[in-house]
C-alpha cells in the first residue's frame, strides 16, 4: 500500500517513502512532526482542525506500517509572552514561574481533554518547549558558527539572506512558501527592530527581564534570556525525530537529518514552517527538513472569520458544554465527523447546520451498525483505506460508507462500515441515543422519561431481524 500525501513543498501528491528501515524487523519507520497547542487559553475550534486532520493520518500510518514503526510528535509550547501575561493576570500573588507552571498544566490538561473527546488518540510524544532549551541553545550556537545568525544588543538572530548567500545544498529561504524575501517581506507583519541587519531577519533569542521566565544565554551573551518561537520546533523536531535514530547536530548525514512529515495548519506555512525549514537545514547542512509538507485550510465560522470582536470566536470546550452554539451541546464525535466532511486543504465553513447533518447521518449510521460485530474490530476495510491513501480523501471514503449505510439488512456491509468508524475515530459502541441527545437544546433538555423512551424507539433490532431486512425506527 503506497500513501500519496499532497506535499505543499513540491505543490504535488507525492508518495510517501519512509526514509528510515527497522534494522530489527527490516520494517519501514515513519516519523511525523505536527506544531501543537500554545497552553495559555481553551483551544479555539480552528485549532482542533489540524487535531483531528493528523489523527486520521496518525490511525492511517499506524494501519499501513504498523503501531510500533510510528512515531508521532505534537510538541507543547509552554514559554510564550502570552502565557506571561496570562499567569500575571490569573495569579498575581504568586512567583511569576510558579503562575506559569499552574497556567500551564491547567490548560495543557484542558486541552488534553478536549482532543480526546474529538476521538483523537494521544501522539507517541508530547514534548514541552521548556524541556528542550539546551538542545535550542545547541541550534543556536550551530547558526552562529555557520554564519547565518549573528548576536545584537542580546539577541541572536537569523539571517536569511546569509543562508541564500550560501553555496551547497541548502533550500532557498522561502521554497516551502514559493515566494522571493521582497515578496514575503512585502506581505508580511515584521518587527521593525533597530538591532536587526535586515527586516526579515528573525528572533532566535531575546534577553528576558526579571520579571519574565530566562534561562542562561547561548553565544556569550550574558544573562537571562528566552527562546523565539521558531527554534522550539527545530530542537524539539531534533531530539525526538532524529537523535533516537542517529542524527542530530552531532551527526553529518543529511538523511539522518530529515524525517518524514511535517504538518499544520496553512497559517504555519510562512513564517513558522519557512523559519523551521531555513534553522533546520543550516543546522545540519541538510537540502530538506522533513520530506512531505502538508497543511490544512483555514476555518471561518458561519460564513465570517473567527473573532472575538465578531461574537463568532468558539472555543472546543464550549461547544462540547456550553450550548452557545447552535443552541445546542455538540457530542465530540459530531464535531469530528463534521470537521472531516470537507477534504482538509479545502477552507471549511463551520456552520450550526453542518453540525445538525452530522449529526443526524452519525446516529443513522449508528443504529444500522449496532450489535453487528460482536469483535468491535477497529480492522478497516480495504476499500477506505484505499479512499485514505489518496491524499486523505475522506470525501470519497464517506461516500463509500453511505453506500454501505444504504444497504439495509446486509450484514456484511454494516460490519465494513461499523469497522470504518471505528476506525476513524468516529464512533466505539455508544448508543445513537448518547450521540444525539448532545443535541437538545440546553434551555429544553428532555426528561429523564423522554430519555428513556427516545432509547427504546432507537434501540437496534436483534442481528437475526437486521438479516431479514426489518427497518429501523426513523427518528421524528
Amino acid at each position: 500500500m503506497t500513501l500519496r500525501l499532497y506535499n505543499t513543498l513540491t505543490k504535488e501528491k507525492d508518495a510517501l517513502a519512509p526514509l528510515l528501515r527497522d534494522p530489527v524487523t527490516g520494517k519501514d519507520r515513519v516519523r511525523m512532526y505536527v506544531c501543537g497547542p500554545t497552553v495559555y487559553d481553551f483551544a479555539h475550534i480552528g485549532n482542533a482542525r489540524p487535531v483531528i486532520v493528523f489523527d486520521v493520518l496518525f490511525r492511517l500510518l499506524r494501519h499501513v506500517y504498523g503501531a510500533d514503526h510510528v512515531t508521532y510528535v505534537r510538541n507543547i509550547t509552554d514559554v510564550d509572552d502570552k502565557i506571561n501575561a496570562r499567569a500575571a493576570i490569573d495569579y498575581p500573588d504568586l512567583p511569576l514561574n510558579e503562575a506559569i507552571r499552574l497556567v500551564t498544566e491547567k490548560t495543557d490538561a484542558q486541552f488534553q481533554a478536549d482532543v480526546a473527546a474529538l476521538g483523537c488518540l494521544p501522539p507517541t510524544e508530547q514534548p514541552r518547549a521548556t524541556e528542550h532549551i539546551d538542545g535550542m541553545k545547541a541550534m543556536i550556537e550551530r547558526l552562529v558558527e555557520r554564519g547565518v545568525a549573528y548576536v545584537a544588543e542580546g539577541h541572536v538572530l537569523f539571517s536569511p539572506s546569509a543562508m541564500d548567500r550560501l553555496n551547497g545544498t541548502l533550500p532557498r529561504y522561502g521554497a516551502l512558501a514559493r515566494r522571493s524575501l521582497d515578496e514575503m517581506l512585502a506581505g508580511a507583519r515584521v518587527d521593525v527592530a533597530p538591532y536587526k541587519k535586515e527586516p526579515m531577519d528573525f528572533v532566535l533569542w531575546k534577553p528576558s527581564a526579571e520579571n519574565e521566565p530566562g534561562w542562561p544565554s547561548p553565544a556569550g551573551i550574558e544573562g537571562r534570556g528566552r527562546p523565539g518561537w521558531h527554534i522550539e520546533c527545530s530542537a524539539m523536531s531534533m531530539a525526538k525525530l532524529l537523535e533516537p535514530f542517529g542524527g542530530g547536530l552531532n551527526c553529518d548525514d543529511p538523511l539522518k537529518n530529515t524525517f518524514d512529515i511535517h504538518g499544520g495548519g496553512i497559517d504555519l506555512v510562512f513564517p513558522h514552517h519557512e523559519n523551521e525549514i531555513a534553522q533546520s537545514c543550516c543546522a545540519f547542512g541538510a537540502p530538506r527538513m522533513a520530506n512531505i509538507w502538508m497543511h490544512n485550510g483555514f476555518l471561518q465560522v458561519e460564513g465570517e472569520k473567527m473573532s472575538k470582536s465578531l461574537g463568532n470566536f468558539v472555543t472546543i470546550r464550549e461547544l462540547l458544554e456550553t450550548g452557545r452554539f447552535g443552541d445546542n451541546v455538540w457530542h465530540g464525535y459530531v464535531l469530528r465527523f463534521a470537521m472531516l466532511t470537507t477534504h482538509y486543504r479545502q477552507p471549511i465553513d463551520f456552520t450550526a447546520e453542518r453540525l445538525v447533518e452530522a449529526r443526524r447521518q452519525l446516529a443513522d449510521w449508528i443504529d444500522f451498525v449496532s450489535g453487528v460485530d460482536p469483535s468491535e474490530s477497529d480492522e478497516p476495510p480495504a476499500e477506505l483505506v484505499e479512499k485514505l491513501a489518496d491524499d486523505l480523501n475522506f470525501s470519497e471514503a464517506k461516500a463509500l460508507m453511505a453506500s454501505w449505510a444504504r444497504q439495509k439488512g446486509d450484514v456484511e456491509a454494516a460490519t465494513k462500515l461499523s469497522r470504518s468508524m471505528r476506525f476513524l475515530g468516529l464512533w466505539k459502541s455508544e448508543a445513537s441515543a448518547e450521540i444525539y441527545s448532545y443535541g437538545h437544546s440546553v434551555s429544553d433538555s428532555p426528561s429523564a422519561a423522554e430519555v428513556e423512551a427516545f432509547i427504546a424507539a432507537r434501540r437496534s433490532p436483534p442481528r437475526e431481524e437486521l438479516c431479514r431486512g426489518r427497518p429501523h425506527p426513523r427518528r421524528a
